[in-house]
């Protein structure tokens, strides 16, 4: 039964897909220039955010191995 539930959400899943995209088909010209200079926007965004999310991540990553060295000197 939950078989049958997954694949039933992946047919709904497609189906969406499949009406959005005849749905695009029919977007003004405006519409679609809009949509292109958000996912331009959001393409610069990501790009200015990924060296953000390495240096916390390795900033975390290095706090817990000095806690783990701090507590096995002490």
């Amino acid at each position: 039964m939950k078989h049958r539930n997954q694949v039933l959400k992946y047919v709904a899943t497609g189906a969406a897909v499949l009406a959005a995209s005849a749905a695009h088909a029919a977007l003004p010209a405006e519409a679609i220039a809009a949509f292109t200079d958000i996912s331009a926007a959001v393409a610069d965004i990501l790009t200015a955010i990924w060296p953000i999310v390495a240096a916390v991540t390795s900033g975390f990553v290095l706090i817990s191995l000095f806690k783990k060295g701090a507590s096995k000197v002490s």
